[in-house]
């Protein structure tokens, strides 16, 4: 069972993919469709494993990532 869920507002993202990096566990995936700026969002790829720590979400420029634990 997952500790804790990531929930990526891809309109926001902008691909700069620090949250990619910042990732310990590799939840964090690049795509290959657009969103409506243009951009490639990334998507939280599987979950089980997220501990919940925010690094993702904290790292990212434009505050489209959520972090939910429990």
């Amino acid at each position: 069972m997952a500790k804790a869920r990531i929930v990526i507002d891809r309109e926001l993202c902008k691909e700069c993919h620090l949250c990619i990096l910042a990732c310990k566990k590799a939840l964090i995936v690049a795509t290959a469709e657009f969103n409506s700026r243009g951009y490639h969002p990334v998507a939280s790829g599987d979950g089980d494993e997220c501990t919940g720590c925010t690094l993702c979400a904290v790292t990212c420029p434009e505050a489209a990532i959520e972090v939910y634990r429990g």
